[in-house]
């Protein structure tokens, strides 16, 4: 396989609090090559986002990070603020998690989207203009040249989601961020979303980094599947692996917690809540939920190892009679 295109090797990101420190992301190892679809997915607090933001310097001063994150072979932890302004929104894009939150209700969507394409090519606004057409006909929005005129309070939640796609694809990154692209959709609207991500991947080459608490989500568009919990990545592989042939508990409580069309079984979730990222436990952050736990757990810092067909830091794996 050829190099990575964003390659994240011992990250941590921890943010001081009167408390102590939360530790967001604790060691993250992570790659992502061109043209590849990789899923970040977990719970809510899990770090996937906190994650992702360190590609882009996104973190407020306050944030600690360590580690690295190589884009292309060049690192970017501690790159000067210009460098890392030309990245975002021209080599890197990124769909934040709220559109409307995200989008300038004072600004026509058509402005907004001229003003991404202004600021890294520095073209007329004229340019810009059809430029702006021309990404939302390409992500099916309904009459895109009636729709450059309109406010983002005019739009539904899953036309302002195009925007979101449409302005992080402005440039023609090289890799497109996503965090939850689809949260808040209805399934229609979902399942339409993702379909213009599985276009936009397939004609342009583009790697993406979907960033989910969904397995349904990335079950339709990722290669592979990254499951975190409490900072750290617990089970990885090729998505058919991690959903059929996973090994780590918390993977299998996830997917008991996925609604199934050809099933009448009630949902099974996960008991308890994830730790206090400013006060973890000595050994596995899961073991207060885990339906298999040993004393060794409770003092062992399990790192990812392979098992079976995936990868997964538990030292009860492989685990035989898991939730399937």
């Amino acid at each position: 396989m050829s190099e990575p295109l964003l390659e994240l090797n011992d990250l941590h990101v921890t943010f001081p609090v009167s408390s102590g420190a939360i530790k967001a992301v604790r060691g993250l190892d992570l790659t992502v090559h061109a043209g590849e679809v990789v899923g970040i997915v977990g719970e809510s607090g899990s770090g996937k986002s906190a994650s992702m933001l360190s590609v882009l310097g996104l973190h407020g001063p306050a944030a600690q990070v360590s580690g690295s994150v190589r884009f292309r072979g060049r690192e970017l932890i501690g790159a000067p603020a210009a460098e890392l302004r030309h990245l975002r929104g021209g080599r890197i894009g990124m769909i934040f998690q709220d559109p409307m939150t995200s989008l300038n209700p004072a600004l026509t969507i058509g402005r907004q989207l001229s003003e991404a394409v202004i600021v890294h090519q520095k073209g007329s606004k004229r340019t810009a203009g059809e430029r702006a057409i021309e990404l939302l006909d390409m992500v099916s929005m309904p009459n895109p040249k009636a729709r450059v005129r309109s406010y983002p309070h005019e739009l539904s939640g899953g036309m302002r989601q195009r925007v979101m796609i449409a302005m992080a694809m402005a440039n023609d990154p090289d890799l497109l961020i996503a965090d939850e692209p689809t949260t808040a959709l209805d399934v229609t609207t979902q399942a339409q979303i993702l379909d213009v991500l599985r276009r936009i991947r397939t004609e342009r080459h583009l790697a993406i980094a979907i960033i989910t608490h969904d397995l349904g989500v990335v079950a339709g568009i990722a290669d592979t599947v990254n499951v975190m919990y409490a900072g750290r990545i617990v089970e990885r592989g090729a998505v058919e692996d991690v959903f059929y042939r996973h090994e780590h508990p918390y993977t299998s409580g996830l997917l008991a917690c996925l609604p199934r069309l050809d099933s009448r079984s009630e949902l099974v979730p996960i008991g308890g809540a994830p730790p206090a990222l400013d006060a973890l436990p000595p050994g596995c952050a899961f073991q207060d939920r885990c339906p298999h736990v040993s004393l060794e757990c409770m003092s062992a810092d399990v790192q990812l190892a392979p098992v079976g067909a995936t990868e997964a830091a538990c030292v009860n794996a492989p685990i035989r009679g898991a939730a399937r």
